[in-house]
């Protein structure tokens, strides 16, 4: 099983606002970016879809050693709070839904397909991998191509 470092970021000019994601991959000498902007979105949405545009970028399973500056990403795969959401139809709580479940499941089905590990690391502290990733998202941004992000809710 190849083993791929992916860093991910995701990026809001405003929350909600136009957003993007940054996404690289690295397996040996070999390297990709990958990036997108909606035109409204929220910054949690697009720390989601960085890691999923990577895991979907992936052409067979792989062990992947994935870093993103997201605490929400991070912990809600790494303290079992989006498995918790998943077995209690989605809901946080009794009363609150939980919020981002289009993208959540998009990440879980990618998830049962590779070997993925989270790592946190600190956003915007010299980082060459996480801060490619907030550029890139930070250009998505200013392309001016923005897609609507469709399943996003206000």
């Amino acid at each position: 099983m190849k083993t791929v470092t992916i860093y991910t970021d995701g990026a809001c000019s405003g929350n909600p606002g136009p957003g993007g994601y940054g996404t690289v991959l690295l397996y040996g000498e070999a390297r990709k970016e990958l990036s997108g902007g909606y035109r409204l979105t929220t910054n949690n949405r697009m720390e989601i879809l960085a890691v999923i545009k990577g895991l979907e970028a992936l052409k067979e399973p792989c062990r992947v050693l994935l870093y993103s500056d997201s605490r929400y990403v991070v912990d809600a795969i790494e303290k079992g709070w989006v498995a918790k959401w998943r077995q209690n139809g989605w809901m946080r709580n009794k009363k609150e839904r939980a919020q981002n479940v289009d993208l959540w499941e998009r990440m879980t089905a990618l998830l049962e397909k590779h070997q993925v590990s989270f790592h946190w690391v600190k956003g915007h502290a010299d980082n060459p991998g996480n801060e490619r990733c907030d550029e890139l998202a930070r250009m998505a941004i200013q392309s001016g191509s923005l897609l609507e992000d469709e399943m996003y809710m206000a």
